[in-house]
């Protein structure tokens, strides 16, 4: 493997559970490759079922005693853990640009964006409330808040550092123990953070990563076992839904954070370029391979063909190319699969009329490359209106009046992240209502940050992350009645 680390211990290949490195009990290994080349970057050890109840026994275990802890001194562990992370940002980055194949300065970016929820609910976890409640002369009524639980997370492969953080730092921080199954196409940069939670000084058995290419194994024991009181996961909506299923027989909490169908809506009255800004940042953010990333561009019908126009010139100055190259902007799709699937989405538009304004092709850079595209001449009834494309394709659709918008921006069974651009005030607040989804940016779609409840509603998902609203997820309830008074 041809990675140059600061401090070669945190590339791991072995499974972390219970505060060791470990094989599997079988031996397996699955190979981890470089989707900008193919390369074969390590061979990891595959869990199954046996290490997966294994470690959801020892996060039982570890939650008594870290539960019992004051917040503050959880408190203290997660800001180590965040001052490690940032020390190492340079090695996290590279082993993130290395397997996901994403810039090495958007490899960056998101390590910051992922340290920033330890930092916020290491604060956040001293400020978990209860209630007294109105009550008669005789009794007190009180309401106080507690750990869920063990909680297991299954983290998908776009986001492999933010997405850990971002269940990790709020389960944590309530004073739950966390088992987690990253993605079999990025487990390097999951092992690095247990490396590093390690020596922050979280005790063992708190923290456990299971790489495994037996999903259904490791799944099937986070739902089924009674001793996991939460399950919280990113990934597609079927996958979701099988999740929640499986969860029904024991009553679990969920998360879910599915799938999304994201439309920029741009009126007549917008700023074209703030626009077309946002639009780019939105569309094209880590190829295209984002829930939140713009899926539809929606464009009213006196700004479309110089919104298109001037859409193209900026899209033409992209360059893709390795992680690693510094004149770098976009880099490769996750697996040949991926681009499979990409391209034919964008030749069975093209076969029922669309135009291909830019790209439209895989790159000639070959392997997971595509060229950034544009397509105009589209509708309602191609599949990169309906499904998400998950890559960097752009097919922008034309409206007349703000109901129109409204209404396609809605014609989806997905509700995660939409974007408004507009000067109008009294349309801001319409479309903002109007429309279906968990999170609206309006003239911005740069929405995303440790602060904000990060969530969708249909079948994107249920329940939020970040924010003060985050830490609810990872808490239940209690209601203590007292007496006789």
């Amino acid at each position: 493997m041809k990675l140059a680390l600061n401090d070669s211990s945190l590339l791991q290949t072995q499974a972390f559970i219970n505060g060791e490195w470990v094989d599997g009990s079988k031996g397996e290994t699955f190979a981890v490759t470089n989707p900008a080349t193919g390369e074969l970057l390590a061979n990891v050890a595959s869990v199954g079922q046996a290490e997966t109840a294994q470690a959801i026994d020892a996060a039982e275990v570890a939650m008594k005693s870290w539960k019992a802890l004051p917040p503050a001194k959880r408190s203290e562990v997660l800001e180590c853990w965040h001052g490690l992370i940032i020390d190492n940002i340079d090695d996290l980055a590279a082993i993130m640009t290395i397997e996901q194949g994403k810039p090495l300065f958007e490899s960056k970016g998101e390590v910051m964006y992922g340290a920033s929820y330890l930092k916020w609910f290491a604060e956040e976890g001293k400020r978990i409330y209860g209630d007294v409640l109105p009550s008669t002369a005789d009794r007190r009524s009180i309401v106080i808040r507690q750990p869920v639980g063990v909680v297991a997370a299954i983290t998908p492969w776009n986001f492999p550092n933010a997405m850990i953080t971002r269940k990790a730092a709020p389960a944590l921080a309530a004073g739950c123990a966390i088992v987690l199954k990253p993605a079999a196409e990025t487990p390097l940069s999951a092992l690095a953070l247990a490396e590093l939670a390690k020596r922050a000084g979280l005790p063992n058995g708190l923290f456990s990563v299971l790489p495994s290419a037996d999903a259904p194994a490791v799944g099937g024991e986070m739902t089924a076992n009674v001793k996991v009181k939460k399950l919280t996961f990113t990934g597609s909506t079927p996958v979701g839904k099988l999740l929640m299923k499986q969860c029904a027989d024991t009553v679990k909490r969920t998360s879910m954070e599915l799938g999304g169908n994201a439309p920029v809506i741009i009126f007549d009255d917008a700023d074209i370029d703030e626009a077309i800004k946002g639009a780019l940042i939105s569309k094209y953010r880590n190829s295209g391979q984002t829930c939140i990333c713009a899926n539809r561009l929606l464009v009213q019908e006196g700004i479309y063909d110089a919104f298109v126009e001037k859409f193209a010139a900026a899209v033409k100055e992209f360059k893709l190319g390795y992680g690693f190259d510094g004149d770098t902007t976009h880099g490769p799709v996750i697996t040949a699969k991926a681009l499979t699937d990409i391209d034919t989405k964008v030749r069975n538009a093209v076969e029922q009329g669309a135009n291909v304004v830019i790209g439209g092709k895989p790159s000639e850079l070959g392997h997971g490359f595509y060229e950034p595209t544009i397509l105009t001449n589209v509708n309602d009834t191609m599949s990169v209106f309906r499904e998400e494309i998950f890559g960097p394709v752009a097919p922008v659709f034309k409206f007349a009046t703000e109901e129109e918008a409204i209404s396609m921006a809605n014609d989806t069974e997905f509700g995660l992240a939409a974007y408004v651009y507009t000067q109008n005030i009294g349309r801001i607040w319409r479309v903002s209502e109007g429309i279906e989804y968990g999170m609206v940016g309006v003239n911005e779609t740069a929405i995303s940050s440790e602060v904000i409840p990060f969530g969708g509603v249909k079948e994107s998902g249920q329940g939020r992350e970040g924010s003060k609203y985050g830490l609810e997820d990872y808490l239940e309830t209690k209601y203590i009645c007292m007496g006789g008074l």
